[in-house]
């Protein structure tokens, strides 16, 4: 029997409102939905009193567009974080194994008689942990962080609003994917002082001239092919370790935002290698088909309009396993 997200929510309040130790984590790269929910509600269990620490799995540094989500110091490299926290608070995670070198603490912090609370809006989350707050039609977990910070009556300040609609806004692709409850929340972020275009400036539009050089190598490769994913077309393109040599990692990411335009195809993917052969795909739908279906056949996850995986190999033999995945993934 399904539990309400209401009374979800009902049941993390009296953990999070009594406690003294909170360790917030974020997925591995994580990006401004999951760092900025787990800034958020660190923030204001900090400021009620708790000590207080939000770390992830990796890369060792934060992503310098989220740096300024901070503003009270709450972000703690990945070894400082206890063996078996008393409470443990996973966000935008939908499985343990994202959690990447920090996922050994979700065992452990059970074990020793912890509590782990999972806040996530992934379809694919697999219900690990203690607790639960977890609801795939909410936009972005920052939408369930805001309802878990109305219930403990926390009053909303710009520190608080600015990560939640870092969050808000990323995942929605700037509202393109917004239904009108999100905006409702959206206009009491910004009422709290957001400055949004400032934000979504440093967040979405601002790349270093090098980007320029990457972008045009990594367009110049793209291939189309108009009968994939079951006839809805498929654009692809990879980005190799030399094409972002002293690039950020947001560089990076930004990439598939520029290939899902392709009117031709309802399926976008972006692969990237981070390692010698080994690739993050991602992926993103026009709303034809689900790649989140495609994903988890290859071990990944995400949403039905974007997902992604991790594939080892050369860039060929894993687009041929993308394929294969998404002529058998959900029309929608």
């Amino acid at each position: 029997m399904s539990v309400s997200v209401d009374d979800q929510i009902a049941a993390a309040v009296p953990l999070l409102a009594t406690a003294e130790d909170v360790t917030l984590l974020a997925h591995v790269n994580p990006d401004a939905d999951a760092l900025g929910s787990a800034l958020a509600l660190g923030l204001a269990l900090h400021r009620r009193g708790a000590r207080v620490r939000v770390s992830f799995g990796g890369p060792e540094q934060t992503p310098e567009s989220l740096r300024g989500l901070d503003s009270a110091g709450l972000i703690v490299p990945a070894e400082a974080v206890p063996a078996a926290p008393p409470l443990l608070v996973a966000l935008d995670t939908g499985s343990v194994d994202r959690l990447g070198a920090l996922a050994d603490r979700v065992a452990a912090t059970t074990e020793a008689g912890g509590t782990v609370l999972v806040v996530d809006h992934h379809v694919s989350n697999t219900r690990y942990g203690t607790h639960h707050v977890v609801d795939d039609r909410a936009e972005a977990t920052a939408v369930l962080v805001l309802r878990l910070l109305d219930a403990l009556d926390v009053p909303l300040d710009e520190p608080i609003a600015r990560c939640l609609y870092a969050g808000l806004a990323t995942d929605t692709v700037s509202f393109r994917f917004a239904g009108p409850a999100a905006h409702r929340s959206a206009a009491r972020l910004l009422e709290s002082g957001v400055d949004a275009p400032a934000m979504l400036r440093q967040l979405m539009d601002s790349h270093p001239f090098g980007w320029l050089h990457m972008l045009s190598t990594v367009l110049g490769r793209a291939q189309l092919e108009p009968e994939a994913a079951q006839g809805v077309g498929l654009v692809h393109t990879h980005i190799r370790l030399a094409d972002h040599e002293g690039l950020r990692a947001e560089e990076v990411e930004s990439v598939v935002d520029v290939v899902r335009t392709t009117a031709e195809a309802g399926v976008a993917a972006v692969f990237k290698e981070f390692a010698q052969g080994e690739w993050t795909v991602s992926l993103r739908s026009t709303g034809a088909l689900d790649v989140r279906s495609a994903a988890q056949r290859l071990g990944g996850g995400g949403h039905r309009m974007a997902a992604g995986f991790t594939a080892y190999g050369e860039p060929g033999q894993v687009l041929a396993e993308l394929r294969a995945a998404l002529d058998q993934a959900t029309l929608l």
